[in-house]
């Protein structure tokens, strides 16, 4: 299943004056952690930070501690009374929802794997392309196509397309995409506006006769994550997208974005 199974690595990008273990980067490491210990300090026992408790806990002068606690608050991390801010409650709101996803979504898949008799594979959107984070295989045949969890598939994927189709910053599209040329870049941006179109996206796995088709997880009104089927071109044809093993996975796919909205 080679063809799901390609990413990219990350591209290495600084300035040369900032080589690694340089000052600036040293300096921007602590600073991070600096910040990540004074966010650490919120907890159920306390509910909100002042410059003095800060420096108490952390050891730091009140100014600095100060300093921490406003650039915080302004980036979104703190409210304007140093308690937990709306950028913390996006993010806990985020992982609440992928944290009901990989709850409900095993009994769901293989539901779906038993009606298909394909392997099911659920993703979230990694840096440079989808992520496989549950898989439930057929226990159907001789021969199961399958993918490792933690692959991060490539951009072509059927996966990637439908999490970047639907992926509403423009940031994240541009960011997968940098490793490519400027044609390629655009021929994936139009098989993007067909994904949106469909809302089903198609990827042979780079071996003949295989194919994967996914689809996406809409939950609290954006898109989560995909769900996609493997299987051979026989049990799985992208100019038939109304058959029955299509039919199911939308379905599940549906049902379980239901779930987890309710």
């Amino acid at each position: 299943m080679s063809g799901e199974r390609h990413g990219h690595r990350a591209r290495r990008t600084g300035n040369p004056g900032s080589a690694a273990g340089g000052p600036t980067r040293t300096a921007t490491i602590q600073s991070i952690d600096r910040a990540a210990s004074v966010l650490a300090l919120l907890d159920q026992d306390t509910c909100s930070l002042t410059p003095a408790l800060v420096a108490d806990r952390l050891g730091l002068n009140r100014t600095t501690a100060h300093r921490y606690l406003q650039s915080l608050q302004r980036a979104g991390f703190l409210s304007a009374s140093y308690g937990p801010g709306p950028l913390l409650d996006q993010l806990s709101a985020l992982v609440s929802v992928r944290q009901q996803i990989l709850t409900l979504a095993p009994a769901v898949m293989r539901q779906l794997s038993d009606t298909t008799g394909l392997t099911t594979v659920l993703s979230f959107l990694g840096r440079s392309g989808a992520v496989v984070t549950l898989v439930e295989e057929a226990n159907q045949g001789t021969i199961v196509l399958t993918v490792r969890v933690g692959t991060v598939l490539g951009l072509r994927a059927a996966q990637t397309r439908v999490l970047l189709a639907f992926q509403s910053d423009p940031a994240a599209v541009a960011r997968a995409h940098e490793r490519l040329t400027p044609a390629e870049a655009a021929a994936e941006q139009h098989a993007l506006v067909g994904v949106r179109r469909h809302r089903v996206a198609w990827a042979d796995l780079d071996r003949e006769g295989f194919v994967s088709v996914a689809v996406p997880i809409f939950a609290t009104r954006n898109v989560q994550a995909a769900m996609a089927l493997l299987g051979t071109t026989a049990m799985l044809r992208p100019a038939g997208q109304s058959t029955e093993r299509v039919h199911a996975l939308e379905q599940a796919a549906q049902t379980l974005g239901s779930l987890v909205a309710s």
